[in-house]
């Protein structure tokens, strides 16, 4: 199987399959939630498999999904997991900032050096962009859990999240060939 396509699937999977069983299930997020955290289990164990390494993006994803997930369940209260996305966008855009500014490390540098090489005035730009749009990402979606209907909100998370995400980075194109090695 090809390594790319396996890739999709894991980072993917998982949230179609929350999807599916939520709309099966009656828009039931006591029904989705646990396949929702044991696919995103499986997935990281595939890419662990696979890579021989932990991939540590998705293993974060997959603890903080088993905790939202289950404060959710254990709870009965879905604002554990409607929170989820803010408080992991919070997180992200608060690492990007303070690691930039407190300890002088860019940390999408870190992550993203492999796939293309700008130079450090470049990368400052896009580290405060990606913060900003994380900040963004989570104001959006506390509008969104607080002012519509649970059906909306899970539409939102996994139809709207993504494309807003792929547009944005597909924005930040002219940025990285403008500072490009």
């Amino acid at each position: 199987m090809n390594k790319s396509f396996l890739k999709f699937i894991t980072d993917f999977g998982p949230l179609l399959i929350f999807f599916s069983i939520y709309y099966k299930s009656g828009n039931n997020l006591s029904a989705a939630i646990p396949p929702l955290i044991i696919s995103t289990l499986i997935a990281v164990a595939i890419m662990y498999f696979i890579e021989k390494k932990i991939p540590y993006v998705p293993l974060i994803g997959a603890v903080v999904i088993s905790l939202f997930g289950g404060l959710t369940l254990y709870f009965n209260n879905p604002i554990f997991i409607y929170m989820k996305p803010t408080i992991v966008n919070l997180i992200f855009a608060a690492i990007l900032l303070v690691s930039k500014s407190f300890f002088n490390k860019n940390f999408l540098k870190l992550f993203l050096h492999t796939a293309f090489q700008l130079n450090d005035e470049g990368w400052g730009k896009l580290n405060s962009r990606w913060a900003y749009f994380f900040v963004f990402l989570a104001l959006l979606n506390e509008v969104v859990w607080r002012t519509q209907p649970e059906s909306t909100w899970v539409n939102f998370k996994v139809w709207g999240m993504l494309p807003i995400t792929i547009i944005f980075t597909a924005m930040q194109l002219p940025l990285i060939n403008r500072y490009k090695l």
